[in-house]
């Protein structure tokens, strides 16, 4: 074993699953920062370590000290208390107040925090409402190191530990020894396998029920994460076999416990569901029906009076097909209108419109993204909202439109529906009174949502509402290019790679993933800000199929961050840098702050005092503490999942063989699509006929089409006809 005692200057890389560390650090007797690498949770920068371990000579990243075993003792020179004070640790203290706290109380800044913190007024810019909350912070802090003391033996990196404080307070330590796996249900972010490393090591047997019904509840959500609503019993038990390393029979008795005690629910002939899935499923079903069967505003009398109406108010003449949908969605109370781009969806929902408007019908306008909602504003002339929004969600007491408090309206319209998930699906439609007319438009080639359900496929495939697809494409779409590739990727046919003069399809031959992200920073910086006059940062998007590998979207970022933002103004979490005028995306929903997952932001403001920093998103600003940072990720490059709803001027696709796995055709014509002027593929034309070629969708185990199927009515008229 080597020994080193250091002190930490920053925080290089935190891998937030396992607490795998790197660290770069002062130590005695060298010149330069030495790189420490091992899972050393709750490290902050200003700390002093001694190390156990050894020095390791990585090809890569060259000499490194590998630390087994670790002490850390609170910084004695001033210099490190500056460094552990600006870490973050403390809200209200960031970089510019540790300095000044440091430079007035000297080597008993620390004493002074702990014992005399009124005394900070004598620091300049530090108030009362500040010391307070330095105060309550500080206290947070020395009770989150005892519970991290006891959790660091058993296996829970720091930002685990933060969340087990901040929800069971002091109580933490004994909650934990008592049931650790109780950690996996009340604490998003820490899973069944945490849970399960902190019980192995607190003696749990393997067997013992809780074990058991955590695992079989970790193996239901892992499948929701996947899009599935329910788990068949027999692949369920079979899953939870191999997660518990235990006989069979323990977990199907486990299973019938827990369906007993309501912990999940079964449904004919051998469907496991979480609870909130399956009643989002049969709430959907339900509520669809009583929609249905409860008569609307006022029948037209003369349908062909309003079709030539709408005709000489737009000046465009409708086709059969044009007509029927507009005839369909005013003759019945729920329509679905689908078809790929350049289709005329756009036109004919705003001839809907106009036909609602035309009878004095009060019309709501939604869509699931703020993206979604705006672009619907734009190409209606009327305002939409996001579904959250419509529903006037307010954490923590959830939607305020239910179905004690509806909706007020007479039709609504639902834009890019091949977005919604089960759950917020069910929840519209308690919100939706039943008299009220519902027009659910969307592509149902795209991908499916990224929450669980295949809500619009599920709708159109069962039968119970009226379906109207558009297929035809109009000449002037097809005079775009990205349009004519798309429907040929959607057709199964490899797309036209040549580009003509007044092309905005481009393809580049790439064959060696390394080298691909190098000409896609060259056309970010250079190229096409030149020739387009664009801004890179806001109106190009590269889209990866997955996160990982060379192309993939977590490498792109960092790539595109060191070429494209040369901002000094910053702040760190773990590994990760947010720079002043970075491109962020919101990775979870977050109810308290109203954004949500998938949005899409830009950095307007870094306040080093308070350790904050402030995301606009489309003019709204959001603040996050350093600790927020984990729901925010860098969105330069973004995975094409992630930019469902949205559309943006220029998109770039890096497609190689490496993606192999996420080769599929929705995927390919989901990235083209979200093209407004230009799409650029990067990679192989092997990659490209792969993904055209495999039409295998992955199926999604839902229930909602059978439920429909179920309780469809004989005298719904043109159920689930494509006309």
């Amino acid at each position: 074993m080597d020994f080193l005692r250091c002190i930490v200057e920053r925080i290089t890389f935190i891998n937030e699953d396992n607490g795998f560390c790197v660290i770069k650090v002062k130590a005695k007797g060298f010149n330069d920062l030495v790189t420490i690498i091992g899972t050393m949770v709750s490290v902050n920068a200003g700390s002093i370590l001694s190390l156990k371990g050894e020095w390791k000579n990585d090809s890569k990243f060259g000499r490194q000290f590998a630390a087994y075993e670790w002490e850390e003792s609170l910084p004695a020179t001033t210099y490190g208390m500056e460094k552990y004070l600006g870490s973050g640790m403390i809200k209200g203290i960031g970089p510019i107040f540790a300095k000044r706290i440091v430079q007035q109380f000297g080597a008993d800044t620390l004493n002074i925090i702990e014992a005399e913190t009124d005394r900070l007024t004598e620091v300049p810019g530090i108030g009362k409402k500040r010391i307070q909350m330095i105060k309550s912070a500080w206290q947070e802090q020395k009770e989150i190191k005892n519970v991290m003391l006891f959790l660091q033996d058993h296996g829970v990196n720091t930002s685990h530990a933060v969340k087990i404080y901040k929800t069971y307070g002091n109580d933490s330590v004994s909650i934990v020894k008592t049931n650790p796996y109780k950690l996996a249900d009340d604490i998003r972010g820490i899973g069944f396998k945490t849970a399960d490393k902190i019980a192995a090591k607190m003696g749990f047997d393997k067997e013992s029920f809780v074990r058991c019904r955590s695992g079989i509840l970790y193996a239901l959500n892992e499948l929701a994460d996947e899009g599935h609503c329910y788990a068949a019993r027999d692949q369920l038990i079979k899953t939870a076999n191999e997660l518990l390393e235990i006989e069979e029979c323990i977990i199907s008795i486990t299973l019938d416990q827990m369906i007993k005690e309501k912990d999940v629910v079964f449904e004919d002939p051998g469907a496991i569901y979480i609870p909130s899935l399956f009643f989002s499923e049969a709430g959907t079903a339900r509520r669809i029906f009583e929609v249905l069967n409860t008569p609307g505003y006022k029948p037209i009398n003369d349908i062909n009076k309003t079709i030539c109406d709408l005709q000489n108010k737009t000046g465009i003449i409708y086709d059969q097909i044009q007509i029927k949908a507009i005839n369909c969605a005013v003759q019945s109370k729920i329509m679905v209108l689908t078809g790929g781009p350049g289709t005329g969806k756009t036109t004919i929902t705003s001839a809907i419109i106009s036909a609602f408007a035309g009878r004095g019908m009060q019309i709501l306008l939604a869509a699931p993204t703020g993206r979604a909602a705006k672009r619907m504003t734009e190409t209606t002339g009327m305002e939409a909202k996001t579904i959250h929004r419509l529903l006037e969600f307010k954490p923590p007491d959830g939607y305020q439109r239910n179905g004690d408090n509806p909706l007020e309206g007479d039709a609504l319209i639902l834009d890019e529906a091949s977005m919604i998930d089960i759950v917020l699906m069910h929840n519209l439609f308690k919100a939706i009174p039943d008299y009220m007319t519902v027009i659910i438009v969307g592509d149902v080639d795209q991908l499916p949502s990224v929450g669980p359900g295949n809500v619009l496929r599920d709708i159109i495939d069962s039968g119970a509402v009226p379906v109207i697809k558009l297929e035809h494409v109009y000449r002037q779409a097809m005079g775009s290019a990205i349009i004519r590739n798309a429907h040929r990727i959607n057709n199964g046919v490899f797309p036209d790679l040549k580009p003509d003069k007044n092309s905005n399809f481009f393809f580049i031959q790439a064959d060696d993933p390394a080298g691909i992200p190098d000409i896609i920073k060259q056309l970010c910086t250079k190229r096409l800000p030149a020739y387009y006059k664009v801004d890179p940062i806001r109106d190009i998007q590269v889209l990866c199929p997955m996160l990982r590998g060379d192309t993939g979207a977590v490498n792109m970022n960092i790539q595109l961050q060191a070429a494209l933002n040369s901002s000094t103004l910053s702040l760190r979490r773990g590994g990760a840098e947010y720079r002043l005028r970075d491109k962020v995306m919101q990775i979870r929903n977050n109810y308290d702050k109203n954004v949500f997952n998938g949005d899409i932001g830009i950095i307007s403001d870094v306040n080093l005092e308070d350790n904050t920093l402030t995301v606009s998103f489309d003019g709204v600003q959001v603040l996050y503490d350093i600790p927020d940072l984990e729901e925010v990720v860098l969105a330069y490059a973004t995975t094409i999942h992630k930019a469902q709803g949205s559309e943006y001027p220029i998109v770039i696709l890096p497609l190689t063989m490496q993606h192999y796995i996420m080769l599929q055709k929705n995927l390919l014509y989901t990235g083209v699509t979200r093209a407004k002027k230009v799409a650029i593929i990067i990679g192989s034309k092997k990659a490209i006929a792969c993904a055209v070629k495999n039409n295998k969708v992955i199926e999604r185990n839902t229930g909602l089409k059978d439920k429909l199927k179920k309780h469809a009515q004989p005298d719904i008229d043109a159920g689930g006809k494509i006309f």
